[in-house]
């Protein structure tokens, strides 16, 4: 059995009172696949958000990597916790190009830009660089936020509304 990318146990979370997340239990092997399904509303990017650390549930745990991220004492940050998100709103920064929007959560380094262009070459968007998002499609801003949450090499990829 491999060892779990994703561990979560007993998760709840509530939006003024109302629940939005209740008692949810998950388990992902590493190099799997886990789709939610379900109707508006019912808790999936609440799920998402917990798990990349976005949100604070009220109790429950999440494992990444076999490495607790949350519990009863520990709540690590986003940015300890390996994850990439996509956004279903893509959420790319205006003022910077695509380059720019890339790099953002890399550590700045010598290798900063080989792994911006290397990704640009992943999304097929070589020579975009420079572009603005209000420059692209639809497609080509969604496939600006894949590269930018994969650049950083995470553990989980996490993509809410994909299609």
């Amino acid at each position: 059995m491999k060892e779990a990318a994703v561990r979560c146990t007993g998760l709840t979370k509530s939006y003024m009172g109302i629940p939005a997340v209740n008692n949810v239990d998950l388990s992902v092997e590493q190099s799997d696949i886990l789709a939610l399904l379900g109707p508006s509303g019912c808790g999936k990017t609440t799920v998402l958000r917990l798990i990349a650390g976005l949100d604070i549930p009220e109790t429950g745990t999440v494992e990444i990597g076999g490495n607790m991220v949350t519990d009863i004492k520990t709540q690590a940050g986003p940015e300890k916790r390996q994850v990439g998100m996509v956004f279903q709103e893509y959420a790319l920064f205006p003022h910077m190009n695509v380059s720019k929007n890339i790099a953002y959560g890399l550590p700045r380094s010598g290798k900063q830009q080989s792994i911006v262009n290397e990704m640009l070459s992943l999304v097929n968007l070589e020579g975009m660089g420079e572009r603005m998002p209000h420059q692209l499609s639809g497609g080509e801003q969604q496939r600006v936020a894949l590269a930018r949450a994969l650049a950083p090499s995470p553990q989980v990829l996490l993509l809410d509304e994909p299609f």
